[in-house]
Parts: structure tokens; sequence; C-alpha cells
């Protein structure tokens, strides 16, 4: 802990924990999970903000993410300790704005000028998860781009769901539906800071 920090627990200043973790999945058998991406997705959209549905559908993401772990490739994570509140917020929306430009996939629909098609089937699907939480979660503020350190993090992001000391809850993925590809380029270019696992 920094002189700062001490200083700032010292003076009773609420301490706050923004983070984002991305896993990159790959392998014909990572498209079903779109399926439960979306609806996490649909699922929080129409909860309007609420946090114990979203946690919910944290939870759900992450349970997912730790069944797929053998087609985990590489991840990375970034994040920052804050004594603000407003600063937290601000870097939640900073967060949120960066993932929500990562998509870089396009349809792309197979024809052979008949009326049959074929959806291509994405081999390699990103998860983004930003929070914002209370407190200290040394699982979350460790570098992640190692399989058990990244285990011990989706775990740590489900207790904190129940421990109830979330404040912000983002879930992106890339590709964004089923039929939407990402290539091999496209995640070399929009996500460069992904670490081998």
């Amino acid at each position: 802990m920094s002189l700062r920090d001490r200083f700032n627990q010292f003076t009773g200043q609420t301490r706050f924990v923004v983070c984002r973790i991305f896993i990159h999945l790959a392998g014909r058998e990572v498209a079903p999970l779109l399926g439960v991406l979306n609806q996490a997705g649909q699922e929080a959209i129409d909860a309007e903000g609420d946090m114990r549905v979203l946690g919910e559908q944290l939870v759900r993401v992450c349970e997912s993410l730790l069944e797929y772990e053998t087609f985990w490739r590489s991840a990375a994570n970034e994040g920052d300790v804050l004594w603000d509140e407003g600063e937290a917020g601000d870097y939640v929306e900073e967060l949120f704005t960066d993932s929500a430009t990562r998509y870089g996939s396009a349809t792309d629909f197979l024809s052979d000028g008949q009326e049959d098609f074929a959806i291509p089937v994405t081999q390699n699907v990103v998860v983004m998860i930003a929070v914002a939480l209370e407190g200290e979660v040394p699982e979350l503020e460790d570098n992640l781009a190692d399989i058990t350190a990244l285990k011990a993090g989706l775990k740590a992001l489900i207790n904190l769901h129940y421990r109830g000391v979330l404040r912000a809850i983002q879930i992106h993925f890339s590709p964004a539906q089923l039929g939407d590809e990402l290539t091999s380029d496209q995640l070399i270019e929009n996500f460069p800071e992904l670490i081998p696992l």
C-alpha cells in the first residue's frame, strides 16, 4: 500500500477499486457462450440498472467462463484505486466507452446465389468485464494474465456480488451476436493488450 493510500485510509476516506478484465476464448465450441452473454445482456437491460439483477448476471457470466476454462487463450486486466467517488465514476464511464468501441466484428452471410445460406461460427470470443467496488480485493488488483490468478479473479467477482460491495458492473463481448465473426486479425487490432495464458 502506498503512502497516499495509507494516509487516505487513516483519514477515513472510502477506497474505490475500478477494474476491467479481458478474457479471450478460442475454438468452435465457444460460440454457444454468445447465447449466455446475450441473454445476460438482455436481462441487464430489462433490469434498468437494478444492481441485484446486474450482479446475478455477472455471477452467471463468471460461472460460464469458469466452465469454459479449457478454451481460454489469453487475458489481460487493468484498473486503479481511487479515493474520490466522482473520479471512480468517471473511470467507469471511460472503461464503458472504450469497451463499447472494441466490437470490430462484421456479419458475413455466405451465399452461393441460392436461397439457402450459412451463418459463420466465430472461433474467437472476447469478454470484457468492468466493475467498481468499495474496499480491497487482492484477487482483482493483481496481474490476471495467468490461469490460476484469472480463476481466482472470476471467483472473487462472484463473491463480491454476494457481499454486496459492487457499485458498477459492465459486461461487453465481441462478437456481439451469433453470426458475427471476430477474426484473428480483428482480435490483434482491437485487443492488443491480451497476453497468452
